[in-house]
């Protein structure tokens, strides 16, 4: 579970990178719209979640994958 955790955090690091380097235009790249594409599948069955509830938003996104990095070190640490 420690390996899981840490790749996990690690991909979710990459993939918040990635949006702050598409939505500001960082590094002299065009403004992408869809550059936090990568975080909806990490945070996946808490994504659902929202969307059923009615609860949408770029916090939505970002919060997702911490709720399953939390479990995994949760999981680690049992």
């Amino acid at each position: 579970m420690k390996w899981a955790f840490f790749i996990f955090t690690g991909v979710y690091v990459a993939a918040l990178a990635l949006l702050a380097i598409g939505t500001f235009g960082l590094f002299e790249q065009d403004r992408d719209p869809l550059s936090g594409v990568f975080l909806l599948p990490l945070g996946m069955p808490w994504n659902f979640l929202a969307d059923w509830l009615g609860i949408s938003g770029m916090a939505t996104a970002l919060v997702a994958p911490a709720i399953n990095a939390a479990v995994l070190f949760w999981l680690w640490r049992r």
